[in-house]
């Protein structure tokens, strides 16, 4: 997620919250797909319990999903993550007890907060694509 009132490179920001559970680990909001659920539905449902973003408050951008996998003790993990942006850019977080804080993050800093190398090219790749439709 972003939030800017401008799309040049230096103004984007990612939302990025910090677990409270495990190492702390910081990454945008996502959670398991409940029975029934599309991709898409989910992620909206998940950015709403973990940071209080109604759909209505972001716009989504077309043309932009991107799908990590990895492995959580020893089982295969499937993220998508889609990028959007806040609507009013003073619209507040509201986190869920699964976090403990959250921050909108320029590029370099999300990039290091997050830690693991597929979130960093995921951020840097939507980075750029912000950099090149916004």
């Amino acid at each position: 997620y972003t939030r800017s009132s401008d799309l040049a490179a230096d103004n984007i920001e990612f939302l990025l919250l910090q677990t409270s559970y495990g190492s702390h680990h910081w990454t945008p909001p996502k959670g398991h797909v409940d029975p029934g659920e599309n991709d898409l539905t989910t992620a909206l449902r998940e950015t709403q319990e973990e940071a209080g973003l109604e759909s209505s408050q972001f716009q989504i951008f077309e043309g932009f999903k991107i799908e990590l996998k990895y492995e959580v003790k020893k089982q295969p993990k499937t993220v998508i993550y889609w990028l959007a942006e806040l609507r009013d850019y003073h619209t507040e977080v509201q986190l869920s007890n699964e976090h403990q804080t959250f921050r909108w993050l320029k590029l370099q800093e999300a990039c290091e907060l997050s830690q693991f190398q597929d979130m960093q090219d995921a951020l840097n790749k939507a980075h750029q694509f912000l950099c090149t439709t916004g």
